[in-house]
């Protein structure tokens, strides 16, 4: 017998097919000429589960095909297939001879007749078995068991390739739910960023986002807390050359000073007390993508002069390392401070400045954008329904005359919140706009929205402010907010009862504020409105 002749159209098959399903059917008819065959099993001996389950089939004459059964297997009995398996010997005989062995557990139920079978896999780790069955009132000889003994490395691979396509089915069937089950936190039918207003009240912004995302150089953002600074990067990032690479977001504000060289530019195992392990920064992690530095004014002067370095020739070095690293990172930065005024306080480099600022873009607050309103909130509107389960109902006129007659010191994201609101507070029938923006004036710790509800008032007359009256500074505004939360949460910041749940921000955000504002939480330990 030429082995090489029958083993060509197994090794084949073996290798045209990923589902061994369909190689094992080709296979057992392609070998009908060299083996008395009458049918062909591949099984799998699951450990984890505890049974034997047949994974593949083939019938080399006309018949009924068995049935793809599963029968159970105990741990001692997984334990016996294992030690077969590691002796690599074929079997030859019927039920009666796997019975003497232990192993007649390993054959589908109600088979009789002369078998062969191999073990499949590596002898450390077997991935199943071959059984091969012979026809009616025949027997396998000698030259038969040669072939079979041939079988047990194409066959191998093919179950190697069939477990790797599970696998993958598996990983990709968990990344699909995976991926519904965010898109229904973040209210979202797809993926990708949707910018409202892009046509109107975005129009000249994005025209200019066009303009930098095809160049490599760095972008400064400026706009109000809320009023979409990430979604302009992000923009930007995935209209550039560098969409394929990562896209790291950082809030500089959250990070506390004396881990913010560590977290930027990583740092070698040693390095400080707790370096257990060598680790890359961000940069590290953004290299040959975009790194978002939201709150860009935050950032220490030693990290800046750091910073620079990189933006001038690429190179930075870890913490405690030596060795210059070279980074290709694209910088986009944000901020509400006013960085120019902060250059000339000495608070912010000035070199790093001009660095940076080489094409900024403004983004303007919801209040200079109320033609952008009535879609945003159609917008949001829909969201919250995914996100609730809820039915979508869309906000009517009144709705809307109500919304664009608020102030939004908040911006799109109080918007958003507001909506939400609206949304549970209609249970899928209305939007309780009306409420909801009560809501949220009541709950606000805002100066203007604490002392009256005339932010809802029909009148947007009474939400001007007197000319008249001067101005505080942002910071002094920005401090008042925060006292006014801490002694309404008696100084508790993180948690349900929080300052940092009623202003809407991170905690960790929240803390780096007050460390720069000198506001100190234990002042307001114990107290009350």
């Amino acid at each position: 017998m030429d082995q090489q002749s029958a083993l060509f159209p197994v090794w084949r098959e073996a290798c045209r097919h990923i589902e061994i399903s369909q190689s094992a059917e080709n296979i057992a008819q392609a070998l009908l000429e060299w083996l008395p065959l009458r049918q062909l099993w591949v099984r799998k001996v699951d450990r984890d589960r505890g049974c034997v389950e047949t994974v593949a089939v083939g019938l080399a004459t006309l018949g009924t095909l068995l049935p793809n059964v599963r029968g159970d297997c105990s741990p001692e009995q997984a334990e016996k297939f294992l030690r077969w398996a590691a002796e690599g010997e074929l079997i030859e005989g019927n039920r009666r001879v796997l019975a003497d062995q232990g192993l007649d557990f390993l054959l589908p139920k109600n088979v009789d007749g002369d078998i062969l079978m191999g073990a499949l896999g590596s002898a450390k780790e077997p991935s199943g078995l071959l059984i091969l069955l012979s026809a009616s009132n025949r027997k396998f000889e000698p030259k038969h068991i040669d072939v079979a003994r041939a079988l047990i490395e194409p066959f191998s691979l093919a179950m190697e390739n069939d477990q790797r396509l599970r696998e993958l089915t598996a990983w990709r069937d968990a990344a699909e739910a995976d991926k519904r089950s965010l898109l229904t936190r973040l209210g979202r039918k797809e993926l990708g960023d949707t910018i409202v207003g892009d046509e109107t009240g975005l129009r000249s912004v994005m025209e200019r986002v066009e303009l930098v995302a095809r160049s490599d150089a760095p972008v400064l953002i400026f706009g109000e807390t809320g009023t979409g600074k990430e979604l302009i990067a992000r923009a930007i990032h995935q209209r550039s050359r560098r969409a394929a690479g990562p896209f790291a977001r950082v809030n500089c504000g959250a990070i506390p000073p004396e881990l913010i060289d560590s977290q930027l530019f990583g740092h070698e195992r040693g390095a400080f007390t707790g370096a257990v392990e060598t680790r890359r920064g961000w940069f590290e992690r953004a290299d040959g993508g975009t790194l978002f530095l939201d709150e860009i004014g935050e950032l220490p002067l030693a990290a800046q002069v750091r910073m620079l370095r990189i933006l001038q020739d690429g190179w930075m070095e870890r913490v405690g390392g030596e060795q210059p690293i070279n980074v290709n990172v694209r910088i986009v930065g944000a901020t509400h401070r006013d960085l120019a005024a902060m250059v000339s306080a000495g608070q912010f480099r000035e070199d790093l400045w001009y660095r940076l600022a080489v094409f900024p873009i403004v983004l303007p607050p919801l209040r200079e954008r109320r033609e952008d309103v009535a879609e945003l909130a159609e917008h949001f509107a829909e969201r919250a329904a995914v996100r609730f389960g809820l039915a979508f109902v869309p906000p009517s006129s009144s709705d809307i005359e109500l919304l664009c007659k608020y102030s939004w010191p908040g911006n799109i994201r109080e918007l958003g919140a507001v909506i939400d609101r609206a949304a549970i507070l209609g249970d899928g029938r209305t939007l309780e706009i009306a409420k909801a923006l009560g809501s949220s004036v009541s709950t606000s710790v805002r100066p203007q929205a604490a002392e009256s509800s005339a932010a809802i008032a029909p009148s947007a007359k009474e939400n001007e402010l007197d000319d008249s009256r001067p101005l505080d500074s942002l910071e002094e505004v920005i401090r008042a907010h925060i006292e006014k939360a801490l002694k309404r949460t008696r100084g508790r910041i993180e948690g349900p009862h929080g300052a940092a749940l009623l202003l809407d921000i991170n905690p960790h955000t929240l803390r780096a504020k007050m460390r720069k504002l000198g506001v100190d939480w234990k002042n307001y330990r114990g107290r009350g409105d």
